[in-house]
């Protein structure tokens, strides 16, 4: 069996020396030759679950990131490597005096490093290990992904419980990052992978239901798809195309998004539509000849274009879709793409990408890694970096036309945030395409944001729970930070406000809670630690207390103007939200407002009272 071991090993080696050998001098094959040596002879004692010598796992690593990734020489190298380290006796001085500074940077990024205590967890400092690369070279990143897909692709042999963190790892943090990366192909391989093994059941019922769907449309899907390729041709534009089955793992996100079952989840599949760019011509324009084409002979679902070519995503997708109405009835999702779209897809940053968009966006995941960096230091560093650059982007706009790009689910709030810190701080409303909407609004691909700001409005709590972008969270927590620490808490029972009959209790944390004299928690509270009970003297000042106002009256014209005149004009204060129920000739009204102290309540009770035909006025502490 050996023998036949070192045959495999000796093909497979081959095969990644043939694949570099196009772009790599005979100097460089040499330093190849010999990282693979080094690593084979390091790893020859030890085995894989599986049985098979440890050494075809580099080989694999190394081999992705020659012929899937695209990596230069030094990362091939370093993928020989990146397990050396970590696993063996060979120190990294020795593969920094055999191939040099770089290949020992990079093996040195790709060994996790054993310590007594972490400052988050195991996991989670070798992710920031991996991301705080970035500030130096993302090629790391790429080695460390094919590491993860090699893993991926043989974690059958591996326990359950192995399988399900090595999973969710990959879920949580490596997928994503591929997306990020525009590798989309990598990203969806980790994301079924992940999917096989978290949820085997689950992914053999959709994998079923996909063959099985798959094999029923056959027929009429060729059909469709020679339609479009005969078109075309006619038109002398000669294309590929083909029908693609979304992965189970897409299909099986779209069912929990949408709420549907398999049969009734629209764009199960979609066709490919990709055509060769002349020396010379203009990508858009074939796409948009292509897209004139099809709609001449298919009819176009209303509102069914996102044009990707003039609007790419923020890791470099690029492509046309139109869904088109085939002869069955059914709407057909369709991908217009140049080669060179289809190429940027696969390699992501690595395609032929400008240096200047490669560098604006790297810049961009670095500043915001050296922010996080700088403020967090506990688990919710790994929450912050996969709000900020996890999470699918939309392109939304400002009036004039500046394009802002924001994670899916970002609110207005987000948006005045990315913008500056200024309009974000004193944000008060917004426009979305023209129409009126609250800061906490939910944004979508393509709206059109207009800002309104008020210098009275500064950031609240509850926003927090309204902005997904670190950026956000990051500014109102400053501001919220910055103002001055309360001496006391409110009791959450009884909430008292200023003017009324309170007491104080000290627990265990040192802080002080008020509460009413009535309150039943405080009773509770003086009959075990009474030693803690203490006066205090709680002073209105600028803070405003919501309270709700319940009144009942007997119905007649001009009520709800003269209880509206009574609290807007003659004492003065902003109604938060009114409500009114009227049953036969009698009406209950419910307000919120802000008082703040007691006496100013009850001075606001009393003119409710003297309204003519009122009859009942309770109030409560919100």
């Amino acid at each position: 069996m050996k023998e036949d071991y070192d045959k495999i090993i000796e093909e497979r080696a081959e095969h990644v020396f043939e694949v570099m050998k196009s772009h790599a001098s005979d100097a460089d094959m040499l330093r190849l030759r010999d990282a693979f040596a080094l690593a084979r002879e390091a790893h020859a004692p030890q085995v894989r679950k599986t049985g098979e010598p440890y050494i075809l796992h580099p080989i694999a690593v190394a081999s992705i990131c020659a012929e899937e990734l695209h990596l230069d020489v030094n990362s091939v190298i370093a993928a020989f490597l990146h397990d050396v380290v970590e696993d063996t006796p060979h120190p990294l001085g020795e593969i920094k005096t055999r191939f040099g500074d770089d290949v020992a940077f990079l093996v040195n990024v790709l060994t996790k490093k054993e310590k007594k205590n972490y400052d988050m967890s195991k996991q989670v400092d070798n992710f920031r290990q991996i991301l705080n690369s970035m500030e130096k070279d993302i090629r790391p990143i790429m080695v460390k992904l094919a590491d993860r897909l090699h893993n991926m692709r043989t974690l059958s042999s591996m326990r359950p419980d192995k399988q399900m963190k090595i999973a969710g790892e990959t879920d949580y943090f490596y997928a994503p990052l591929a997306n990020r990366l525009g590798l989309y192909h990598v990203k969806t391989e980790l994301e079924n992978l992940s999917f096989r093994f978290r949820c085997p059941h689950e992914y053999e019922e959709i994998s079923t239901l996909i063959a099985n769907d798959r094999e029923q449309q056959k027929e009429r899907l060729e059909r469709f798809r020679s339609q479009i390729e005969a078109t075309l041709a006619e038109a002398g534009i000669f294309t590929c195309v083909a029908v693609e089955y979304r992965e189970p793992y897409s299909i099986w996100r779209k069912m929990k998004k949408f709420g549907d079952d398999f049969n009734h989840l629209k764009y199960r599949h979609f066709t490919d539509v990709i055509f060769k760019t002349p020396e010379g011509a203009d990508e858009k324009a074939i796409a948009l000849k292509v897209y004139s084409i099809l709609t001449d002979v298919f009819s176009e679902k209303p509102g069914g274009i996102s044009n990707y070519i003039d609007s790419p995503k923020e890791n470099g997708y690029q492509s046309f879709h139109v869904k088109l109405l085939a002869d069955f009835g059914r709407w057909q999702e369709v991908h217009i793409s140049s080669e060179r779209m289809v190429c940027n897809s696969r390699l992501g940053y690595r395609a032929g990408l400008t240096q200047d968009y490669i560098t604006r966006w790297v810049d961009k995941f670095r500043g915001v890694l050296r922010d996080i960096g700088s403020h967090e230091v506990g688990i919710d560093f790994m929450e912050k970096v996969t709000a900020s650059f996890y999470n699918d982007d939309i392109k939304v706009f400002t009036p004039h036309g500046q394009q802002i790009m924001l994670p899916q689910k970002a609110s207005v709030l987000d948006f005045a945030y990315e913008i500056s810190k200024e309009l974000g701080d004193h944000a008060k409303y917004a426009r979305i395409n023209g129409f009126l909407s609250p800061v906490s609004a939910s944004l979508n691909r393509g709206d059109v944001v207009e800002i309104f700001t008020d210098e009275n409005v500064y950031p609240k709590e509850v926003w927090l729970d309204k902005v997904v972008t670190y950026k956000a969270k990051n500014a109102i927590k400053q501001y919220l930070q910055s103002l001055p620490v309360p001496k006391f808490h409110r009791c959450d029972h009884c909430r008292p406000i200023p003017g009324e009959e309170v007491i104080g209790f000290n627990g265990k944390d040192d802080m002080l809670t008020i509460h009413k004299r009535d309150c039943p928690v405080v009773i509770r509270l003086a009959s075990q630690f009474g030693d803690d009970i203490v006066s205090v003297d709680f002073e209105a000042d600028e803070t405003l207390y919501t309270v709700k106002v319940t009144v009942r009256a007997i119905d007649r014209p001009h009520l709800f103007l003269d209880i509206v005149d009574c609290i807007s004009n003659k004492l003065a204060l902003n109604i938060d939200s009114y409500n009114t129920d009227t049953t036969d000739s009698l009406v209950t009204v419910e307000m919120q407002f802000g008082v703040h102290s007691y006496s100013e309540l009850q001075k606001i009770m009393t003119h409710i009272a003297g309204i003519p035909d009122v009859d009942e006025v309770k109030w409560k502490v919100k």
